[in-house]
């Protein structure tokens, strides 16, 4: 590895460390193995949605096992979310202490316990399982991004898609699958829950030669600011709390993520209460899934080659507000329909968000602070979501108020979005 190489700044946990000769040369025998690491980042992309997206095609069973109002059962999908910001606050820590494979795959450890942990026969394990899960899918939110781009700075953007593809195919299959293998296993919900505890099993499993491998590169980084000169070097850099602009990037961050968590929390419902088959839900929900794929690859690409991406904004919040009218006024009859667009518009929006914090960004490290900033109050936020969907849906009796509040989310979106998507850095 060249010099200029091996200093380049780097991203996410460790965006101001640079490595020690010993730390390049661990890197570079993790970097002779590219087929390994390419699998372990496929496997476990695969497993960044899959837990979340095997609930909801079985929330009736469980909420009928435990005997939950739907304000309880919303929780099932809240806890998680929740932690998804809680844990965003410490992965960058964990990933400069311990290193980004450990953290990842004792994050993908994690996530199995907490598979496992939630079908246990208890309403606290349901939820204290969430937690695990939540707080796991954290850890692999933050770091695998600065992963690949530290070790494939030249094919970034390919490598995304690789892993985001991944991360939606993951959440498609056991969309469509939960329902099945819940018959499969003698109409047990946990059963099929449990199932998925396996693939997070084989993702660490394809992760440990690369702990083993990395383990000269932990403690072999020193800290640097970025700063041309000593006088620079002296000062701090400039807060991204501070920041109007970073503010508008995270809400925009946030409220998508909200508007897309209560539909991963209660499409599937909505389908069901109009009259439709579980089964039929189940594999509509695997459609919108495996739909966002189109608009998660199209946006970033379009968005990268544009000074503002206000018209992208307006695309994404517009679709995704007419899915949701569809919802409304038709949701059994162009489910297919409705969740075409939705997933197109989901896709999109998530892509556009996560290249916002990199065009809105003007180094590496204000990215990664960005990131950081971006990830922890936008679940936070979207842990709201579906919590409070479930509750007015209870307290109303039908869907119409609980998507009318979504409506509303899409405007909020489409307003603070086009404040982020000016040509401006942070």
């Amino acid at each position: 590895m060249s010099r200029p190489e091996a200093d380049q700044l780097l991203l996410d946990a460790e965006a101001d460390v640079r490595p020690t000769p010993q730390g390049v040369a661990a890197r570079r025998a993790l970097l002779a193995h590219p087929v390994l690491l390419m699998v372990g980042i496929v496997l476990a992309s695969l497993n960044m949605r899959a837990a979340l997206a095997s609930v909801s095609p079985l929330v009736g069973e469980i909420s009928d096992s435990f005997g939950l109002s739907s304000t309880a059962t919303s929780l099932v999908t809240s806890v998680p979310v929740l932690f998804l910001g809680v844990g965003a606050m410490v992965a960058p820590w964990l990933g400069r202490r311990f290193g980004t494979e450990r953290v990842l795959f004792a994050a993908l450890l994690l996530l199995g316990a907490g598979i496992l942990v939630r079908v246990a026969p208890a309403t606290l394990a349901l939820y204290g399982g969430g937690v695990l899960i939540g707080v796991a899918i954290s850890l692999l939110n933050v770091l695998m991004p600065g992963l690949i781009k530290r070790d494939f700075p030249d094919r970034a953007a390919s490598m995304t898609s690789v892993y985001t593809g991944s991360m939606i195919a993951g959440a498609t299959i056991v969309a469509a699958t939960s329902v099945p293998l819940e018959k499969a296993f003698g109409d047990s919900w946990e059963a099929s829950m449990a199932f998925w505890s396996l693939l997070a099993a084989v993702a660490a499993l394809a992760w440990l030669p690369q702990v083993l491998i990395a383990r000269g590169r932990t403690g072999h980084e020193h800290r640097i600011v970025p700063a041309a000169t000593a006088q620079a070097a002296q000062a701090a850099p400039k807060s991204v709390w501070r920041s109007k602009l970073a503010w508008q990037v995270t809400l925009f961050m946030g409220l998508q993520s909200l508007w897309s968590y209560v539909l991963i929390a209660w499409m599937p419902t909505i389908f069901t209460d109009h009259g439709m088959s579980r089964s039929t839900a189940g594999v509509i929900f695997a459609f919108n899934n495996l739909i966002q794929v189109a608009g998660a690859f199209a946006v970033p690409l379009l968005a990268g080659r544009m000074r503002s991406q206000r018209p992208l904004i307006v695309l994404v919040t517009s679709l995704v507000a007419a899915g949701y009218v569809g919802l409304m006024v038709a949701p059994a009859s162009g489910a297919w329909l409705w969740s075409g667009i939705l997933g197109i518009g989901q896709g999109g929006a998530v892509g556009l968000a996560l290249t916002l914090i990199v065009l809105r960004s003007g180094d590496a490290v204000t990215a990664a602070r960005l990131s950081g900033m971006a990830q922890t109050i936008g679940y936070l936020l979207a842990a709201v979501g579906p919590l409070a969907a479930g509750a007015v849906y209870q307290t109303t009796g039908s869907w119409t108020v609980p998507i009318a509040l979504m409506l509303g989310v899409c405007a909020a979106a489409l307003v603070v979005g086009l404040f982020a998507a000016r040509d401006r850095k942070v």
